[in-house]
């Protein structure tokens, strides 16, 4: 077996499309003085589901039995479960949230959101999120959510609307004017079908580049998310926020109490700035810096998926750490993770980022 095979037994990832990476923070944290977590006052696991029970589409989809295990982990009482948008305003008022806050989201809106998960969360009294694609509610064809359906859902209360574009386009192959159509036109739509204009952003297919994330900015939105995996928490940048995303493979129980019992692995600087590769910068020249005076960076433990031994760190200064992936990534979509466990708590610390390859 060969290292990274026995990294993905160890440490839990998201596997989910092909074009992927992973570097784990392997070595343990020493503790950290309360004054250098500031941003942990504010944190959240934010999980996305897309499908649910729809074997076809083991990628994006989710058993029920998996799903009703997430619901009876989330009602143990160890949680609370928020709407996403009360995590955010939250984050941004710089207000302390509870040590276990998690959200749930759910991108698209197909039609067995309607069948099989709003009974099951209703029943729990799980407040949930629903990124909406307004093109697939105006052409239903009974594989999604209708407007009829979106209405009944939101009288009952629990559900909240976020946007999701009208088109569901790929947004870096998209220009500036094209997104501000699509969006525009997705706007419309939801104020006239249901009289509200979402205020949070999911990217489609979970990819951006910095013009994009500039631009879902200035357009007013609170806050963005993609679909790599990490913690929500107050120090992160709002228009590319993380979430963990659960499917057949990778939705079993102690996966999802691991994350939902996950903390932000805080870092700032990260490079390169834009997620969007090019041939003449991929692989990328990744880094970041790690916040806090952390002892034990020497143990720093770095693997990819297109290598089968540890990667080569370079630590530069106290905190800088430098991450110099040997292959390219495939065109497509890629991710990093970076995750430390911390022996004060038993728990995953862990930030996450996304490249979209040309």
């Amino acid at each position: 077996m060969t290292a990274w095979e026995k990294f993905r037994q160890v440490l839990p990832g998201l596997f989910g499309r092909a074009s992927l990476a992973l570097i784990s923070v392997g070595g343990p944290l020493q503790e950290v003085r309360a004054e250098e977590l500031a941003p942990e006052r504010g944190q959240a696991s934010v999980f996305v589901y897309h499908r649910f029970e729809e074997p076809r589409f083991a990628s994006t989809s989710i058993n029920i039995s998996q799903f009703e295990a997430h619901i009876a982990e989330l009602r143990s009482g160890r949680y609370q479960v928020l709407p996403l948008e009360t995590i955010i305003d939250a984050l941004a008022a710089g207000e302390k949230l509870s040590e276990h806050a998690v959200a749930i989201t759910i991108d698209d809106g197909f039609a067995s959101v309607y069948t099989q998960a709003w009974p099951r969360l209703r029943a729990a009294g799980l407040p949930f999120t629903l990124f909406i694609t307004t093109d697939s509610a105006d052409n239903n064809s009974g594989s999604n959510l209708s407007w009829d359906q979106l209405r009944e859902m939101l009288a009952a209360g629990g559900v909240s609307i976020g946007h999701h574009t009208a088109s569901h386009p790929h947004m870096p192959r998209k220009t500036e004017a094209q997104i501000s159509a699509d969006i525009k036109k997705a706007t419309a739509r939801f104020k006239k079908e249901l009289g509200l204009e979402p205020a949070l952003f999911a990217y489609p297919f979970g990819e951006f580049s910095k013009r994009d994330r500039d631009q879902i900015a200035a357009l007013g939105f609170k806050a963005a998310f993609s679909r790599f995996s990490g913690v929500v928490h107050s120090g992160a940048e709002r228009f590319s926020l993380p979430r963990f995303s659960m499917n057949v493979p990778y939705g079993d129980a102690q996966r999802f109490k691991r994350l939902a019992n996950a903390l932000p692995l805080h870092v700032t600087d990260i490079t390169p700035d834009d997620p969007v590769l090019a041939p003449d910068n991929n692989p990328p020249a990744f880094g970041f810096t790690v916040q806090g005076s952390l002892e034990g960076l020497e143990r720093l433990a770095c693997y990819s998926n297109n290598a089968e031994s540890r990667l080569p760190l370079e630590r530069l200064g106290d905190n800088r750490i430098e991450v110099r992936l040997k292959t390219p990534f495939p065109r497509g979509f890629g991710r990093i993770n970076c995750t430390a466990l911390d022996p004060a708590t038993g728990r995953w610390r862990w930030m996450g980022q996304a490249f979209v390859i040309r």
